[in-house]
C-alpha cells in the first residue's frame, strides 16, 4: 500500500523528470520520451521511473543512454526539487512497453 507521502513525491518526480526529458528530447528531433509512472520505495530512497519511448524501436538505445547519464539526470532533478525534498532518491529507469502490448492486442483482435 502506497502512502500519501510516497504518492505526492512520485507525482512531483514524474512531473520534473518529464520536463527534463522534454528539454533533452527537443534537441533530438523525432524522438519522444515520456515518463508514464514513477514508484517510490517506502523509505523514499529509490525511485523507479517507467519511460515510454516513441518510436518504440529506439527504446533500448534511448534507455541505455539514459541509464549511462542517470547521475546527471539525478543532479538536474535535485536542482529542481531542492526546496521540496531534503534528499533526492536514487533513480532507476525501466522501459514501459504497455503501449506496445496494447498495440499487439489490437492487431490480434483486428485479424
Amino acid at each position: 500500500m502506497e502512502s500519501t507521502r510516497q504518492a505526492k513525491i512520485a507525482r512531483l518526480l514524474q512531473k520534473e523528470l518529464s520536463e527534463i526529458f522534454r528539454q533533452q528530447t527537443a534537441k533530438t528531433h523525432g524522438t519522444l520520451v515520456s515518463v508514464s509512472t514513477v514508484r517510490v520505495s517506502p523509505d523514499l530512497s529509490i525511485a523507479r521511473a517507467y519511460l515510454s519511448v516513441f518510436p518504440s524501436d529506439k527504446g533500448t538505445e534511448i534507455l541505455d543512454n539514459i541509464n549511462r547519464n542517470a547521475k546527471t539526470i539525478r543532479y538536474e532533478l535535485a536542482q529542481k526539487v531542492r526546496y521540496q525534498l531534503r534528499k533526492t532518491p536514487e533513480l532507476a529507469f525501466y522501459l514501459d512497453d504497455s503501449l506496445d502490448y496494447i498495440e499487439n492486442i489490437d492487431n490480434l483482435l483486428a485479424k
